[in-house]
């Protein structure tokens, strides 16, 4: 399901990010934020992973808490991936680390800062009504999206064609070269392949480096010649 913003934050701001996400969806604009809109009993990292995938806009709400935050870290390195717009909503006069300055030195700013909070929330609210119509919602779902077969189950299961022990050593082989995340992808796309390689060439466009792309494709090539 497509919606408008996929809020990112850490704990500590929980208070502002919600009350940030109640004036966004007054003002009627859908937004996805964990662990709301986390399914019952679901993948939590999947989750998160889809909801990426099908936002347009990520708003990160900024701060020192969200700085030291692993968790927010791997969540823009997942929209910078996809080619997600990201909005840094700074509600503390802090400076980027230099893990996530990488990510967001290109990106416009806004500052929610002197307090209170509320009318720079309304200004963010303002400046979205009129902006989100010129962000498209982005092409990269479509592209590294797998499509199931037709007829297929969505049973989460790997299609016939691709061993259990590949997958696993394929999935060995992408968690290298961009983290935990790799166990998702590699369930995901396996239910649409029909071998191996289908199953390599779907995954590689994940890993951002190209010479770590070819690297992996070697690596896949290899384990379906069992070498």
């Amino acid at each position: 399901m497509t919606h408008d913003l996929f809020v990112s934050y850490s704990q500590p701001d929980r208070e502002a990010a919600f009350a940030l996400v109640r004036r966004l969806e007054e003002h009627g604009i859908s937004v996805w934020i964990a662990p709301r809109d986390v399914s019952p009993a679901a993948d939590w990292a999947a989750e998160i992973i889809d909801a990426i995938a099908s936002a347009r806009l990520m708003v990160l709400v900024f701060s020192g808490s969200s700085n030291d935050s692993d968790q927010v870290r791997r969540e823009v390195e997942r929209a910078v991936h996809k080619r997600l717009p990201i909005l840094p909503f700074r509600i503390e006069d802090v400076v980027p680390s230099k893990s996530l300055e990488y990510f967001l030195s290109t990106q416009h700013w806004m500052d929610a800062f002197p307090s209170p909070l509320e009318p720079h929330i309304d200004r963010l609210c303002d400046y979205l009504d009129t902006s989100l119509g010129g962000f498209a919602i982005h092409d990269s779902h479509a592209t590294h999206e797998p499509s199931r077969a037709a007829g297929q189950a969505d049973s989460g299961r790997p299609s016939a064609g691709v061993d259990a022990a590949h997958l696993r050593l394929l999935e060995v082989e992408l968690a290298r070269r961009i983290g935990p995340v790799a166990g998702h992808l590699v369930r995901r796309a396996a239910q649409a392949c029909g071998d191996l390689d289908d199953l390599a060439r779907r995954l590689a466009p994940e890993i951002d480096s190209e010479p770590e792309r070819r690297i992996f494709l070697e690596a896949c090539w290899r384990i379906g010649k069992g070498k």
